[in-house]
């Protein structure tokens, strides 16, 4: 596994290096620290923070190749990403402020939106890998997504869970919802979603990955955050599709975004697409 870890020098890009450090060493991936800024006057900063950041890779057992740009940090990620192949990129950002739609930065959207790889937003402080929440949703391709959480997870010893969240139906179905959240009488069924969450399973016990699947229903975006907080993951997993104009750029979902923008850890945007 190849992973770019990238640092403004702030205190968030100093979390993402510590949590994309977790992932680094437990793959055992060849690691680069991409360090940016827009001021030519920051060289020094930037390089002392990078300095800083190997040494925090060193502590964790990684070996870290360190380089520095001057310039637009998104212009230089995507060209960074496309002049080499990554398997991961990290990044750490920050909120904007407590209310409206749009509370991560806009910089970390468009990181999302437009390089190739998986993108690891770390948010907040999270000091440990042990326990992991793929948000398993309609995608046609989120077998990918649970494929390389599966390679992270087995790398890392950690948990996997994967979350489907129905829509409430009407309460005259009240039995249906009991039966739909029964994880095992709904895995004995041949429904499209019994199916689903099948194959996505036999991907993690294939890797000897210790997986639970949990249904609910209601509000999917509260069921997920509700889910996150009260079992106190490490890592939430969603996913991207990409974008079927001429350029190159991949489509963050409603609940994606919704959940980089209420969640209080790291988020791992995994590409759902053929590619």
């Amino acid at each position: 596994m190849k992973i770019l870890i990238c640092t403004d020098g702030s205190d968030q890009a100093e979390h993402a290096i510590r949590f994309g450090g977790l992932i680094a060493s437990a793959c055992e991936a060849e690691t680069t620290l991409l360090g940016i800024t827009e001021d030519e006057g920051n060289k020094d900063e930037i390089f002392d923070s990078l300095k800083h950041g190997q040494q925090l890779l060193k502590d964790l057992k990684v070996k870290a190749e360190a380089t520095s740009k001057v310039g637009e940090p998104i212009r230089e990620i995507v060209k960074r990403t496309a002049d080499a192949e990554y398997d991961l990129v990290v990044i750490g950002a920050t909120r904007k402020g407590a209310r409206g739609p749009f509370l991560m930065s806009a910089k970390a959207y468009k990181i999302v939106k437009e390089v190739e790889p998986p993108v690891l937003v770390v948010l907040g402080k999270r000091k440990d890998l042990k326990r992991i929440l793929v948000c398993s949703g309609d995608q046609k391709r989120f077998d990918k997504a649970v494929e390389f959480t599966a390679t992270i997870a087995k790398a890392a010893g950690a948990s996997v869970t994967l979350f489907h969240v129905l829509i409430e139906p009407p309460l005259l179905y009240a039995d249906l919802i009991r039966m739909e959240e029964d994880v095992d009488l709904l895995l004995e069924s041949n429904s499209t979603l019994a199916n689903k969450l099948k194959d996505e399973k036999k991907i993690l016990d294939k890797m000897e990955v210790d997986d639970q699947i949990r249904l609910s229903h209601g509000h999917i975006i509260n069921k997920i955050i509700k889910e996150v907080r009260g079992e106190d993951y490490d890592l939430v997993v969603a996913g991207s599709s990409r974008h079927s104009g001429k350029l190159q750029s991949y489509f963050i979902g409603n609940i994606t975004r919704q959940i980089l923008n209420r969640a209080d850890r790291p988020v791992l945007v995994v590409r759902t697409d053929e590619g």
